[in-house]
């Protein structure tokens, strides 16, 4: 049985709070932070930039979310600002809204004890990576006991650059809840460095890694609290799912979801009582300061009959901006 925030997360339903771009971990060759949220202050929710509690509240009903994945960066070194946003959250949206958070330092029993007041349900490290196959007796042993004395759940969240027996150990002497690992990628953010330690792509994937899974299910793969993330199902499950159900909350009458969980719709710039004249029912289209929006379906059809000279199919995100993926033109 997998755990809540991972079951949340299939079904798209997490948002993910980006609190802090700094990390004092500097020698990770597989970070994958781009240039854009490495070394920053600015908080995201999901790819909304923060100005206000307000702006984390609209972006989780936004999409409906289930729970939250506090993330960076390193959020203890902000402890405070973390805390401060599992509690809106839990404030908000209730115990049921599930949060877990990412982290890459032990942090110690007072972080700890204020993660936990603060609503946190459960903590997932990752260790250094010149650590691992060496952390029995050390500080990232103890924390794990610590965590779930101060009533966190504790687990493991790393990378697949290799199998690591300990994790599965940590699990089986109840140490550790479970121990996730994400298939290995390269990243625009990572990309040069894990060339230069020999690592590519593989052949046919935009960013899963040669050979990265293998090994890793052979030696790990049986236990039932070790769960292998693949780069495919990360982007089904917290993209493309996330987007979905942002679009079922946002989408207009006329606007259709594709299985991507983008938005189409028609785009026409001409005379608003045009459409008004043509006898078009009001949920179909909405009139913009400089254009009309409508069915996309339907803004075709009037093209093709002469009713309208020209417009546009156009494809978006549903996300805070409304990125546009694609636009037909309509002649």
């Amino acid at each position: 049985m997998i755990s809540k925030g991972c079951e949340q997360c299939a079904k798209g339903g997490k948002m993910v709070m980006f609190v802090y771009g700094y990390c004092d971990q500097r020698d990770c060759f597989y970070c994958p932070l781009g240039e854009n949220r490495k070394n920053v202050e600015q908080v995201y929710a999901n790819e909304r930039p923060v100005e206000s509690d307000e702006d984390v509240i609209a972006e989780a009903k936004k999409m409906d979310a289930l729970g939250s994945s506090i993330t960076g960066g390193e959020p203890q070194e902000v402890l405070e600002r973390t805390c401060h946003y599992i509690e809106l959250l839990k404030d908000e949206f209730g115990e049921d809204h599930h949060i877990h958070l990412y982290t890459g330092i032990t942090g110690g029993r007072e972080n700890m004890r204020r993660l936990a007041e603060a609503g946190l349900d459960e903590i997932r490290f990752h260790p250094p990576l010149e650590l691992w196959g060496d952390m029995h007796g050390t500080e990232w042993e103890e924390i794990l006991y610590i965590a779930r004395e101060e009533g966190l759940t504790p687990a493991f969240e790393i990378p697949g650059i290799r199998p690591e027996p300990e994790f599965m150990e940590f699990i089986d002497e109840g140490a550790a809840d479970f121990c996730n690992i994400n298939e290995f990628e390269m990243s625009d953010g990572n990309y040069r460095r894990m060339q230069e330690e020999g690592f590519e792509r593989k052949e046919g994937h935009m960013s899963a890694v040669e050979d990265s899974r293998g090994d890793i299910l052979d030696v790990m793969g049986d236990h039932e609290k070790v769960y292998f993330c693949t780069s495919v199902f990360k982007d089904a499950a917290q993209h493309r799912r996330r987007l979905k159900r942002m679009a079922r909350n946002v989408r207009r009458e006329f606007d259709d979801v594709t299985d991507d969980g983008t938005l189409v719709y028609g785009k026409s710039y001409a005379d608003p009582a045009r459409f008004e004249e043509l006898g078009v029912p009001e949920e179909y289209y909405t009139v913009k300061s400089d254009h009309v929006e409508v069915a996309w379906w339907l803004l075709e059809e009037m093209i093709e009959d002469g009713d309208v000279n020209d417009g546009e199919i156009v494809e978006q995100y549903p996300n805070y901006d409304g990125t546009v993926v694609e636009r037909t033109p309509l002649a």
